[in-house]
């Protein structure tokens, strides 16, 4: 019988796949840091030698994120690099579907989480504190309810300013009105949840209200957020474009103009609602929100 012999890019992600935890496990943690600062290297060899580099969508993987986010952004940051690997993740959740924890505790990475959920920030405050990668400098944590009047009072009570390498949104709200009013500091990229029930021509977001509530059906937030087209144009008026999304279609990842066009091209929206899960989602929930009231931008 013939040995199975796979490639180092298979043996590499193997050490991908499962959330690092406490104890023993801090040295899957060492393994994952290795192997990703070895997926690091073949990125960027293959950028010097001139070779196809692939894309957004054969890239993920997830060790704390829900989906594949984990992967698209060690992608996106071994090709642009970094500045002061700095984050501000705004309705940073719990550590299981974080966008931000695989960079914090295998890449170094520092910054500020926000969440208006104190069970979730005590919970992560514990994490991080006892996690061995960051128990000496843990991330900052604020418990607080975002809105566009006091978004950029939070970041700069908290030393963020000026450019950063990450933004990252998702509170289930008013997310466009909050980039929106982002203004002090300048991230390189930015990751939003978008609505992808819209499809891709729609220009919507819920009204501005500091006290917006979502409706929700299921496990699924329906009345929330906006549509991919208006956080493109969003994006666009702050000098970002689109580069891709995530495996199901409903987080998306712009990179700031002047940083790696020859590399992370500008994606057409439609690009972003091919898996069988937009169209799904389209379907079985759009008729449920579409008459309520939103706003085109």
């Amino acid at each position: 019988m013939k040995p199975i012999v796979r490639n180092y890019a298979d043996r590499i992600r193997d050490f991908l796949i499962s959330p690092i935890m406490a104890g023993r496990d801090q040295d899957k943690r060492l393994i994952q840091t290795l192997a990703q600062n070895n997926l690091t290297f073949q990125y960027r060899q293959m950028l010097k030698l001139g070779l196809q580099m692939p894309r957004i969508d054969e890239v993920g993987f997830s060790v704390y994120s829900e989906s594949n986010e984990d992967g698209i952004l060690h992608y996106i940051f071994a090709l642009v690099g970094t500045v002061n690997k700095e984050l501000a993740d705004i309705g940073a959740a719990s550590i299981k579907h974080s966008n931000t924890a695989n960079l914090i505790i295998n890449q170094g990475w520092t910054g500020l989480l926000i969440d208006q959920n104190s069970d979730e920030v005590e919970n992560a405050k514990r994490f991080y504190s006892r996690c061995a990668a960051t128990r000496l400098f843990s991330p900052r944590l604020v418990c607080s309810r975002v809105t566009a009047e006091n978004v950029n009072h939070i970041l700069t009570d908290n030393e963020l300013t000026g450019e950063i390498d990450l933004l990252c949104i998702d509170i289930d709200g008013i997310d466009y009105w909050i980039w929106k009013a982002i203004d002090c500091i300048s991230p390189r990229v930015v990751v939003v949840e978008y609505q992808c029930i819209w499809g891709p021509k729609e220009s919507v977001t819920v009204p501005y209200k500091p006290d917006f509530k979502a409706g929700y059906s299921g496990r699924f937030g329906i009345y929330n957020g906006a549509s991919l087209l208006a956080f493109v144009k969003l994006g666009k008026e702050k000098r970002y474009r689109l580069v891709g999304c995530q495996r199901y279609g409903y987080n998306a990842f712009f990179v700031r103009n002047d940083i790696g066009q020859e590399v992370l091209p500008e994606t057409p929206p439609a690009e972003c609602f091919k898996h069988p899960f937009t169209q799904w989602a389209r379907k079985t929930f759009l008729d449920q929100i579409k008459d309520k009231e939103w706003v085109e931008v």
